[in-house]
């Protein structure tokens, strides 16, 4: 298989010049040969990642997450990332929380913002995202009972929260200040959760078939 033209259809898909200006998205690691056999498909690469690719004779990683940092050691492998590029891209990784989720948003930026029909109880709508994520998290310094407009970010969309007109904001990694000022119902689903599903997106976006690596959030709920 030729690497780059794997990768051409996540360009196509995720245009490398819609990333943010400090991202790292593209090729990390890019080796003399342009032949691979096996890809592996990571939402982050980390040390565990990378002995997975190893042991499984992987001599490409596609992930999500980029690498600001190379250790030498991973330098003999392969290495390329779609990140805020494929978070704003139509499909990308905020639409398929939506897709699991049963939802249909409309948006143009990192941010999709669905309105309902009716409005559904801010019960139902926990019960609902706690199917992909079951420890989430949420404030609600409202009150409010029903929501009808929800804005979704994959990742760490906290900077959006206040910015939207919706009536509750799902999103990752929210602080503690920002929930204290936070004006809608924000659930916190963890950016792990709100991102896992990168790794099967960049496959199905490839077409190639790979390993899935096993990864796992880093805390811990007992």
């Amino acid at each position: 298989m030729n690497k780059y033209e794997i990768v051409q259809k996540i360009e196509e898909f995720a245009p490398l010049e819609t990333q943010e200006s400090w991202d790292a998205s593209g090729w990390i690691v890019d080796l003399e040969t342009s032949e691979v056999n096996k890809v592996m498909y990571a939402l982050t690469i980390t040390d565990k990642v990378f002995k997975e690719a190893v042991d499984k004779g992987c001599d490409l990683i596609i992930s999500h997450h980029p690498l600001f940092y190379v250790p030498l050691e991973y330098r003999r492998i392969n290495m390329y990332s779609a990140h805020t590029n494929l978070d704003r891209a139509k499909g990308g990784t905020t639409d398929v929380i939506l897709q699991k989720l049963g939802f249909t948003g409309v948006g143009d930026d990192f941010v999709r913002i669905v309105t309902l029909e009716t409005p559904m109880s801010v019960e139902d709508l926990k019960k609902k995202l706690l199917t992909i994520s079951p420890h989430l998290r949420y404030v609600n310094n409202s009150g409010a009972k029903t929501v009808r407009t929800i804005g979704f970010c994959a990742g760490s969309g906290s900077e959006f929260i206040n910015s939207e007109p919706v009536d509750a904001f799902v999103t990752g990694d929210l602080k503690f200040h920002t929930a204290l000022e936070a004006k809608p119902v924000v659930f916190d689903i963890g950016h792990f959760e709100s991102e896992i599903f990168a790794p099967k997106l960049l496959e199905s976006i490839t077409g190639v078939r790979g390993v899935i690596a096993d990864e796992k959030s880093p805390f811990i709920n007992d």
